[in-house]
């Protein structure tokens, strides 16, 4: 994650005030209920963005922001390491089948993850490929599933994963 990446997992309203409240102590969804007054599903989500952006862990004693990792997003912008390979390993197998998108996920930690997966193993680092040649690759990603392939092209770039420039694209990301 980038420093931009942090600053975007805090731009909505209800995640700071999460994240507030796990600073000042709440250490799991019903405490950080009764401390902010949000609904317990405002919670829930917040909390579970938090935790896919690496923000927040939950270490089996309960929620608690991460201080070290923090302190050198912060300093350096620079991105931390993967999410663990069982955490990654799980989100493939949820939304891959037989080397398919089944469907995008909606949380974007783990749509990083499955976007990370596609870029990794479609292009190659340092080529550029003309817009027609980035569409016929992802389109075996998108087959028999409920993504399109210009969806998930525009995903790539939004993620900046892949850099566009006048219809040529080439490979940004892992």
């Amino acid at each position: 994650m980038t420093a931009h990446a942090l600053a975007g997992a805090l731009v909505d309203e209800r995640r700071r005030v999460v994240f507030a409240a796990v600073v000042l102590g709440a250490r799991d969804v019903p405490a950080v209920v009764a401390r902010t007054g949000l609904p317990a599903r405002d919670v829930a989500t917040a909390v579970r963005r938090l935790t896919d952006t690496g923000v927040l862990v939950d270490d089996g004693s309960g929620l608690r922001v991460d201080d070290g990792w923090l302190r050198d997003v912060a300093r350096s912008g620079a991105t931390p390491s993967a999410p663990p390979a069982d955490r990654r390993e799980s989100i493939l197998r949820t939304f891959l089948r037989d080397g398919a998108l089944t469907r995008l996920p909606a949380q974007r930690g783990r749509r990083r993850v499955l976007l990370e997966h596609i870029t990794t193993h479609t292009f190659e680092p340092g080529l550029r490929y003309p817009e027609r040649a980035v569409d016929d690759a992802l389109r075996p990603w998108c087959a028999g599933g409920e993504a399109d392939h210009v969806t998930l092209r525009r995903y790539l770039v939004d993620d900046m994963l892949l850099t566009r420039e006048h219809g040529v694209y080439w490979r940004t990301g892992p």
